[in-house]
């Protein structure tokens, strides 16, 4: 699975990093998400699909 993360649309809400610790991380100066690992595991496909959904800013794009 390929992980993507607009940070232009990010709100910083860190619900993708509440959903996907493993995956997601958010700068300390302004709290927009990063993606620690690009191509997740199947092992976190799950979270990594929910935090695409509670994304507020719709910021995350899975393939």
């Amino acid at each position: 699975m390929k992980i993507t993360l607009d940070q232009d649309r990010c709100c910083g809400s860190g619900q993708c990093v509440l959903a996907a610790p493993e995956v997601f991380d958010q700068r300390e100066e302004d709290g927009i998400g990063v993606v620690l690992r690009p191509y997740a595991e199947a092992e976190h496909h799950d979270s990594v699909r929910e935090a695409a959904l509670t994304c507020p800013g719709r910021a995350i794009s899975i393939q």
